[in-house]
């Protein structure tokens, strides 16, 4: 295979595996989208943060973000809360539910990719996993302002 077939391959593997990853997430918690799962995620390793940051940080649209956190609010399982250092924000946390919603789904995902992965070789998912992460720390170089 060379490199343009390669990238091919990468390319539609990844859209599968997109697509299966969003399928899942509705399976595991009928109100929890991928999205949904993602934001909750965030929130949890920050400790909580404004939507225009989950936005900034996910590179999606404004309304997109403002559709999930009201959604998920509806569901009990973040709120706003007034950041301490400056009354004018709002900062989301996650609430009691949403941190035990969330440890469930992501148990479950867990041992799904542990079923799946179950019988690779070790040296095959160290390299796996050193590949995702090489992949996902690429950020596109911003031009010089100079």
């Amino acid at each position: 295979m060379n490199a343009a077939e390669a990238v091919e391959t990468i390319q539609r593997e990844m859209t599968i595996f997109a697509r299966r990853a969003r399928a899942s997430a509705g399976r595991m918690h009928p109100e929890l989208s991928l999205v949904s799962y993602t934001l909750l995620g965030h929130l949890e390793e920050r400790g909580g943060c404004r939507a225009t940051d989950l936005a900034a940080h996910y590179a999606l649209d404004k309304s997109t973000v403002s559709r999930q956190v009201a959604a998920l609010e509806r569901a009990g399982l973040i709120e706003r809360r007034v950041d301490a250092e400056d009354h004018r924000v709002q900062v989301l946390h996650l609430t009691e539910a949403g941190r035990r919603i969330l440890a469930q789904v992501t148990e479950s995902r867990r041992a799904a990719f542990q079923a799946r992965l179950a019988d690779w070789p070790e040296q095959d998912l160290a390299r796996f996993a050193d590949y995702l992460v090489r992949y996902n720390a690429w950020a596109p170089q911003e031009p010089d302002d100079a």
